[in-house]
């Protein structure tokens, strides 16, 4: 395995590399406009929220690129240093090893983790498999988020708690426009609230409630709809799931007569397809919301409304 540099070496270099542009640029005009609040956003849905309720008073930079994975991302020194140089930093401590530490390394002043503002799930939640122990990569993955699950923004009210907590945040580093983040939060709950009600309406009443998934991403969503998630692997979607694991995914798909397998935009649907095709199922999107395909002209409302528009027909919803 080939060694790579860590977070805190990458952040000496940028710090270095930044010293030495800085000294070979002019100082800026006094009379130069205020320049905006500039924040980094560690993935999508957080990079969401701080535009939502940043307004044109941020300027908000995501970490993981559209169209790659997120739990996993290695920074380069550029991604560091602009952990090091934002006035705020949105992450969510557990889920990206590689951010905690760049976050560690450049203070925890300036950085909010958005697991502090609700209440996260156990890792298991969504689900219980009668006499299943967990595997070992479901195990390392669980050690790393201490045993819970980090997909909080699969609920839009914990998300729009998340935004009322990132509205204070920002309005700690800009009292200026404090005001106007919090109208800006208010806002976001008002239009998640309406999507909440949207799915409780459209999951009311269905003939199933189970959902089978690629990768246990689900449970908020489970949690929040009185659904019930059985996930093919982990938290993690990389997890191959062993033989055992499909035997007994394919099983319950057959006890609980699933029409759907349910895969994800960002990996592999080869799982999902192997277990539709034992079980004489389809294969349908179901988007974690991780991250977006490049050039994607969606956002966070319109794929959790696509995810609704999968869901009822996959569960019978009338």
């Amino acid at each position: 395995m080939r060694n790579r540099p860590t977070p805190r070496a990458l952040l000496a270099a940028a710090l270095v590399i930044g010293t030495l542009t800085a000294c070979g640029d002019d100082a800026p005009d006094a009379g130069t406009a205020p320049t905006k609040l500039d924040v980094v956003a560690a993935f999508y849905p957080l990079q969401f929220v701080a535009e939502k309720v940043g307004g044109d008073a941020v300027s908000v930079t995501n970490l993981a690129k559209p169209g790659a994975e997120p739990h996993d991302l290695e920074l380069n020194a550029d991604q560091v240093a602009q952990i090091a140089d934002a006035k705020v930093v949105v992450y969510l401590k557990g889920f990206q090893p590689a951010v905690d530490e760049a976050v560690e390394q450049q203070g925890a002043d300036r950085a909010f983790d958005v697991s502090t503002a609700v209440p996260l799930l156990d890792a298991s939640a969504g689900h219980e498999h009668e006499g299943e122990e967990a595997g070992a990569e479901e195990g390392h993955e669980e050690e790393a988020t201490g045993g819970k699950d980090p997909h909080v923004w699969l609920d839009p009210t914990r998300l729009a708690t998340i935004g009322e907590k990132v509205a204070e945040r920002l309005g700690q580093a800009d009292p200026d426009h404090a005001a106007d983040y919090t109208a800006r939060a208010a806002t976001l709950r008002t239009d998640l609230d309406a999507l909440d009600k949207e799915y409780a309406a459209g999951l009311k009443t269905c003939q199933r409630r189970e959902i089978v998934t690629s990768h246990s991403a689900f449970g908020y969503l489970a949690d929040r709809y009185d659904l019930d998630q059985i996930g093919i692997t982990g938290l993690t979607p990389e997890d191959e799931p062993s033989p055992a694991r499909l035997a007994e995914v394919a099983n319950e798909a057959r006890e609980h007569k699933a029409t759907t397998i349910f895969f994800e935009t960002l990996v592999s649907p080869k799982v999902a397809e192997t277990i539709a095709s034992e079980v004489g199922a389809k294969t349908a999107v179901l988007d974690p919301i991780e991250g977006l395909q490049p050039g994607s002209s969606d956002d966070y409302f319109s794929v959790m409304r696509k995810n609704l528009a999968a869901l009822k027909p996959a569960l019978g919803c009338t």
